[in-house]
């Protein structure tokens, strides 16, 4: 990969876009959530000789493109190599803990497209680091959008938790189109390592009771008429969680603390000069 072309490629685009505007929907809906969030994962204490033996366990990458070390590998022995990129802050010693975000790119961003293409085609993990400057982001890069890929980003999770001094309260994540899929499925297994979630552009085809039981805070956005999913499949999560959240007695205000759909018409795109609602999940916007 090029890492040179894709930073000159990054300089030509000038403005934010439907990336950028869910997630600074999503932060601003569920930036709090940790009040209505149950059961936060607490990773076990580490010795100072166990942490090492995690940090063996990673081939470090060689390579950095803004502000990410590119490609580094972990060596999961149950769930094989699994790729990613980091960005660990300059102000990030160790001694106190920061957010964690963690982004899982569609079909065009998976390894075995390119290594960094899912950085070169969303703008995800680069607009996080404007809403906290105290924020690790990890940016898998799996092959596929299926429960190896779940299993791998759990794994993945489970580590960083590990290896970084992480507030447990502030594990955020977003999934887009066959990276939601993904994390849906993340979502069904191990929903007590995350805070919030945003769903963007996408299909959810994880179980949804264990995200009720968890209260965890959901923000589903899509395109009226994507061309990929259509809307109908993020219509269905939202009243599929909503409806488990009545049946748990929750009032209308407390669900919507929790459920946010936010279905973009037509006129959304058109007006940014986007002409498919699908890539425009996490297009930059041209002016």
């Amino acid at each position: 990969m090029d890492y040179r072309r894709m930073a000159n490629m990054k300089k030509t685009k000038i403005s934010a876009g439907l990336a950028a505007l869910f997630l600074a929907a999503f932060v601003t809906v569920c930036g709090q959530p940790e009040a209505l969030a149950k059961d936060t994962f607490v990773p076990s204490e580490t010795t100072a000789q166990e942490t090492e033996s995690i940090s063996g366990r990673v081939t470090a990458g060689t390579e950095e493109y803004s502000g990410f070390l590119m490609d580094n590998v972990l060596h999961s022995e149950n769930d094989g190599d699994i790729h990613y990129h980091i960005y660990i802050p300059d102000s990030y010693d160790g001694s106190e803990s920061y957010a964690l975000f963690v982004t899982l790119p569609g079909y065009e961003g998976l390894y075995f497209q390119g290594v960094g293409v899912n950085l070169e085609s969303e703008d995800f993990a680069f607009e996080a680091q404007k809403y906290n400057e105290n924020m690790i982001i990890a940016a898998p890069q799996l092959n596929d959008w299926g429960e190896t890929s779940a299993d791998q980003t759990i794994a993945l999770i489970r580590y960083l938790l590990q290896r970084y001094n992480i507030d447990t309260g502030r594990v955020y994540a977003n999934g887009y189109s066959g990276g939601g899929e993904t994390m849906s499925l993340v979502l069904e297994k191990a929903p007590e390592l995350f805070t919030a979630y945003l769903h963007c552009s996408s299909r959810w085809d994880g179980d949804y009771e264990p995200v009720v039981e968890k209260r965890l805070p959901v923000y589903l956005a899509i395109g009226e008429d994507d061309e990929y999913y259509g809307s109908g499949p993020t219509r269905e999560a939202y009243e599929s969680l909503r409806n488990l959240y009545l049946e748990q007695g929750l009032s209308e205000t407390e669900i919507d603390h929790l459920l946010v759909l936010d279905i973009k018409d037509s006129s959304y795109f058109t007006e940014r000069g986007i002409s498919n609602q699908h890539g425009g999940g996490a297009e930059y916007v041209h002016t």
